[in-house]
C-alpha cells in the first residue's frame, strides 16, 4: 500500500514548486499569473509570488497548473 501512495502524490503533486534548468523555469501549482512579458514573469501561488526575470522570455508551456519559462534568466525573486 505504501508503495501505491507513494507512486500516487508522484503523479498528482500537490505541492508549490520551481524547478530550474539552465535557461528554464518550470514552476508547478502556481494559481495565477500576474504578469508576464519579454523581460519578467509574474506568478502567484498560495504563500506569495515568484518573479521571473531575464531577457527574450517566453512562456513555452502553459497549463491549468503548470508553466514553463525559456530564455536568458537573470534572476528568480520570492517573496
Amino acid at each position: 500500500m505504501k508503495l501505491f501512495n507513494d507512486f500516487r502524490s508522484f503523479i498528482l503533486e500537490e505541492e508549490f514548486s520551481i524547478h530550474v534548468y539552465q535557461n528554464k523555469v518550470n514552476i508547478v501549482n502556481y494559481e495565477s499569473i500576474g504578469h508576464f512579458d519579454s523581460r519578467q514573469v509574474r506568478i502567484y501561488h498560495k504563500n506569495g509570488e515568484v518573479i521571473v526575470k531575464g531577457k527574450e522570455l517566453v512562456v513555452s508551456k502553459l497549463m491549468q497548473e503548470e508553466i514553463l519559462i525559456l530564455g536568458s534568466i537573470e534572476a528568480i525573486e520570492l517573496r
